[in-house]
C-alpha cells in the first residue's frame, strides 16, 4: 500500500492555479458561504423516522435560503449525495429542491460514491464553479436510512464476475466483516476500539452541552407516529444517538456484531440513522458582489482506492494525497473530521498518520450521532467549519473510507 501511496502522489503536486491557494485570497477562489444541516437521528426509532428524505432535505435547503436570503435563482446547479434510495434518488432531489424554493431553471443530479457522496457532491459543484460552467452551486447529501436501509436495498450482483475475480467478490463483503479484516490485519484490538467509540460520546455529550452544534443544526418539524398510530409534531434540533455516560468499561460488556470472534460491536462501529446537510458555493467575487459572508474556502481533495477486504483503511491513504495536493504537510492540519464508521478503521487511520488525537473528530463523530450515508461528507463540513472558528484554527480535513475499497479526502480553510 505504501508504495501504491508513493506512486499516486507522485503525480498530483500542487498546481500554479492562484486560486484556491492555502493563505492566498484570490477572486477566483471557491468559497463557501453556507454550511448546514439537520440534526441526525436513529433510523427507525429517533425524530425522523416517519420523515421523507425529500422532507429533511428541503428543510435544510430552506435553512440555507433563509441564513443566506439568496435570490434561489441564482443557484445554477444543485448536487445531492445518497446511497440507498431507488432511482439514486433522482426524484427525492429534485422535489427537495423545488419544494424548498427554488425555481424550476435550477438544475439538479444525485451522485453515489457511497460513503463518501456528500463530499462528492461537494466537490462536483467546486469543481463546475472553478471550471466555469456554473456561477454558484450546493452539494448536499441525504439518507434516510430508515425507509432505505436492509438487505432490500442490495441491488443484484454478477456471480460470474465475483467468482472470476477474487478483489470484484471482495467488494460483496459485508461492511462489519470489512472492519473485523482492518482490525485483525492491523492488530487494533478491542479495547482500543471501545476506548475510541467511547471517547467519540464524550466529546458529542460536551459539544452538546455547550452549544457547539447549534451554529451547525437546521431545527426542523417533523411528524412523529408511536405504536398506536397517533400522530405529534415535534422540533428535531439534537442529535438523538450521543449517549451520556459511556464508557469502554460498558462497551467492553457489548457482544461482536458480526464474528462471535471478533472486536466489532454495536458499540464502537456507526450508527444506522437519518439526515441531511447542504453546503452552499461560489466564487470569492460572486460573494462579495452579493455581499455574502465567507466561512472559509474549498482547497482541494483526492480519491484513492484500496483493497475492498479492508475499505476503512482508505482515509490513511486519501488524506496525505489530498493534504499534499494542497502543498500541506499532515501537521499543518488544525482538525480532522475523520468518518467513525467503525473505530476499528479511524482508529487504524490515526494511528497510521500518527495524527494527534486531539485533533481528531473535536465533537466526537459517527459512533456517537450516527452516518447517514449520503450525508456525512456534506455533513462533516457544516460541522468542521463552526469548529475552526470556534477554536480560532484555519485549516481542516474532512475525510472518510467508501465501501468496495476507497477512500476520499478534502482541504478546507476557515476565514471565520
Amino acid at each position: 500500500m505504501a508504495s501504491r501511496l508513493q506512486q499516486v502522489s507522485s503525480h498530483l503536486a500542487p498546481s500554479d492555479n492562484v486560486a484556491n491557494k492555502v493563505g492566498v485570497k484570490s477572486p477566483e477562489d471557491v468559497v463557501i458561504v453556507s454550511a448546514l444541516r439537520s440534526a441526525i437521528t436513529r433510523a427507525r426509532k429517533g425524530g425522523f423516522k416517519d420523515t421523507l428524505p425529500e422532507e429533511i432535505l428541503s428543510g435544510v435547503f430552506q435553512g440555507v435560503l433563509k441564513q443566506t436570503k439568496i435570490d434561489p435563482s441564482l443557484v445554477n446547479d444543485i448536487a445531492v449525495g445518497n446511497v440507498l434510495p431507488a432511482g439514486g434518488g433522482a426524484t427525492n432531489a429534485r422535489m427537495a429542491a423545488l419544494h424548498a424554493g427554488f425555481p424550476d431553471t435550477t438544475s439538479v443530479n444525485t451522485v453515489n460514491r457511497q460513503c463518501s457522496s456528500g463530499l462528492q457532491a461537494v466537490v462536483q459543484i467546486a469543481t463546475a464553479i472553478q471550471t466555469g460552467l456554473i456561477e454558484v452551486g450546493i452539494g448536499a447529501g441525504v439518507e434516510s436510512m430508515t425507509k432505505n436501509y436492509g438487505a432490500g436495498a442490495m441491488s443484484t450482483t454478477s456471480e460470474k464476475i465475483a467468482d472470476s475475480c477474487t478483489a470484484a467478490a471482495d467488494c460483496l463483503i459485508p461492511m462489519g466483516i470489512t472492519s473485523e479484516n482492518v482490525a485483525a490485519e492491523y492488530k487494533v484490538d478491542r479495547q482500543k476500539q471501545d476506548t475510541f467509540a467511547a471517547s467519540s460520546h464524550t466529546k458529542a455529550v460536551e459539544a452538546q452541552k455547550n452549544g457547539w452544534f447549534k451554529e451547525e443544526i437546521v431545527p426542523l418539524e417533523a411528524v412523529v407516529e408511536d405504536k398506536e398510530g397517533n400522530e405529534k409534531t415535534v422540533v428535531v434540533d439534537r442529535d438523538d444517538g450521543v449517549r451520556p455516560g459511556t464508557s469502554a468499561e460498558s462497551l467492553a460488556k457489548l457482544r461482536p456484531a458480526f464474528d462471535e470472534q471478533g472486536t466489532t460491536t454495536a458499540g464502537n462501529a456507526s450508527q444506522v440513522s437519518d439526515g441531511a446537510a447542504a453546503v452552499l458555493l461560489m466564487k470569492r467575487k460572486t460573494a462579495q458582489k452579493l455581499g455574502l459572508p465567507i466561512l472559509g474556502k474549498y482547497i482541494t481533495s483526492a480519491v484513492v482506492g484500496v483493497p475492498p477486504r479492508i475499505m476503512g483503511v482508505g482515509p490513511a491513504y486519501a488524506i496525505p494525497v489530498a493534504v499534499e495536493r494542497a502543498g500541506l504537510k499532515l501537521e499543518d492540519i488544525d482538525i480532522y473530521e475523520i468518518n467513525e464508521a467503525f473505530a476499528s478503521q479511524a482508529v487504524y487511520s490515526v494511528e497510521k498518520l500518527g495524527l494527534p488525537i486531539e485533533k481528531i473528530n473535536p465533537k466526537g463523530g459517527a459512533i456517537a450521532f450516527g452516518h447517514p450515508l449520503g450525508c456525512t461528507g456534506a455533513r462533516q463540513i457544516a460541522t468542521l467549519m463552526p469548529e475552526l472558528k470556534r477554536q480560532g484554527k484555519k485549516l481542516g480535513v474532512t475525510s472518510m473510507c467508501i465501501g468496495s475499497g476507497m477512500g476520499m479526502a478534502a482541504v478546507f480553510e476557515s476565514e471565520q
